[in-house]
């Protein structure tokens, strides 16, 4: 400490000849640079910088330092020509007006064009202890395959289901929700069909698409790559919370709900081992294992959205203890979140259906189950825990608001305290993929 503080001080200590020296390869130094500078603008077609004063540098045209007015003989670089066109921006959000209006609620106030997206929180006066839940989240490198494949209208609705999925699971109401859309080339008509998407995603999740950004990006993204971003916010009362710590109990049997596919997650393996070996044609030829759909319309099949059904089952008042989204990290990292310290869900496996989609990326990447398991939903795309004697009502009520149900296992004690994290335990392993011994 003392020994920084001396050699800090020691800079000070200059002798006068020193500091002269030091001033004159300052002066050099600057000279040097200036004369380089010059040499840089006089190669420059159009340059008319004026000969230098003895002594004093040449400001090339290039400087905009502020001490060159604005020369209308001179080519003029606008944001046009950088890459960057917000007409086009423009006609981008006349085009997306239309689908971004049909997710309004009531409480949405204002229009497209504000800085600021509004909305009413009159109706959180009827909550006793009003909880906002936010959720963030992305689509991912499903992405490129919706890019190679030209195909933009579900991708949106991924958006939404990631995020509104994940704050569905405290029994939070999505309330409303923001995208930002980074392109690197922006055409109104693709914004307008992954805006759609967005929009369908909204209105599946109940909630409002009330603000957004379009960011074009020349230079650091190629033309036709895009990516997306989303923010969730929704909001429960304090009572009606789902807090798993609290509620969940050993003997509580877990309800699977079935998955559409393989979701948003785990399309980096998937297109290592599956698109990178499939032809264009391959990709797009429809397939009798896919029901008729082709490969790349079966691995685009959009994310799930179970916040109505949920949501409906809440406002009956049916007892549920938990919610898992099954996102990324498979069964195996997301079902232990659901769980207290010291309890462990034990699952079944075969006790369900997995869609072929993931079967057949499964065998392509020759994936061990276990591995599967831990990057996959394997066809559960939520998991619901409550006490064994609410589960058949449960299960009946979610199947009336067009969910398949599973029973895929039970909650046990299997220790005590931070020492013992929920986990997950399989039963009957090989089973999912048919490798059992």
């Amino acid at each position: 400490m003392f020994g920084k503080r001396r050699k800090l001080e020691g800079v000070h200590d200059e002798t006068s000849a020193e500091a002269t020296s030091n001033a004159a390869a300052r002066e050099e130094a600057q000279r040097a640079r200036a004369e380089r500078l010059a040499a840089q603008a006089a190669a420059v077609k159009g340059t008319d910088n004026a000969p230098a004063e003895k002594g004093r540098p040449v400001v090339p045209v290039y400087n905009m330092g502020g001490n060159r007015p604005y020369a209308p003989d001179r080519v003029a670089v606008t944001y046009k020509d950088a890459g960057v066109d917000t007409s086009e921006g423009a006609r981008a959000v006349e085009a997306i007006r239309e689908s971004v209006h049909s997710t309004y609620r009531p409480e949405v106030i204002g229009d497209i064009g504000g800085f600021g997206g509004l909305f009413s929180a009159s109706s959180l006066k009827d909550m006793s202890d009003p909880i906002l839940v936010s959720g963030t989240d992305g689509v991912g490198t499903k992405l490129a395959i919706a890019q190679m494949l030209d195909k933009h209208e579900t991708v949106g609705i991924d958006l939404v289901a990631m995020c509104a999925n994940d704050v569905l699971a405290c029994g939070a109401e999505p309330l409303f929700f923001l995208d930002y859309i980074s392109i690197g080339k922006l055409k109104s008509e693709k914004v307008d069909k992954i805006v759609a998407g967005i929009a369908e995603g909204c209105r599946q999740a109940g909630c409002a698409l009330i603000g957004g950004e379009m960011a074009e990006h020349p230079g650091v993204m190629q033309p036709d790559d895009y990516d997306l971003s989303g923010f969730c916010v929704a909001a429960v009362d304090r009572p009606r919370m789902i807090d798993p710590r609290r509620l969940v109990k050993p003997g509580d049997v877990i309800i699977g709900l079935a998955s559409t596919g393989i979701h948003s997650n785990g399309y980096s393996l998937v297109r290592r081992a599956v698109v990178e070996r499939e032809s264009f044609s391959s990709l797009t030829r429809p397939r009798d294992e896919f029901g008729g759909k082709s490969l790349g319309s079966a691995l685009l099949e959009p994310t799930r959205i179970y916040v109505k059904s949920i949501l409906a089952a809440l406002a009956d008042d049916l007892p549920i203890h938990g919610i898992a989204h099954i996102t990324g990290g498979g069964i195996t990292e997301n079902l232990n979140r659901a769980l207290p310290d010291g309890m462990e869900a034990v699952v079944e496996l075969g006790t369900w259906n997995v869609p072929p989609i993931i079967k057949y990326v499964a065998v392509a990447a020759n994936l061990p189950e276990e591995e599967a398991l831990k990057t996959f939903n394997m066809g559960i795309g939520m998991c619901v825990i409550c006490a064994p004697e609410d589960e058949e009502k449960i299960s009946f009520n979610l199947s009336q608001s067009g969910e398949t149900c599973y029973h895929i296992g039970t909650v046990a004690q299997y220790g005590h305290g931070a020492d013992a994290p929920g986990r997950v335990r399989y039963l009957n392993q090989g089973a999912l993929l048919g490798t059992a011994q």
